[in-house]
């Protein structure tokens, strides 16, 4: 996979680590990631992907 995009539907920013560093991705904004996914890694929460896009979700609440 070459580019990925990381698009955030929260309402609070989201962190993720990017090559050991840890990025924020801001509430609402998208990010791409020329390399892909080979040096990302993502902390569990509710997410879409579809094809190169992932979309980062509010995390799912239990009833």
């Amino acid at each position: 996979m070459d580019k990925v995009t990381i698009r955030s539907d929260r309402k609070e920013d989201y962190k993720f680590m990017y090559k050991g560093e840890e990025v924020v991705l801001g509430a609402g904004k998208i990010i791409s990631i020329a390399d892909g996914l080979e040096h990302v890694v993502l902390p569990t929460c509710a997410m879409k992907i579809m094809n190169n896009l992932i979309v980062v979700k509010e995390d799912v609440k239990k009833s």
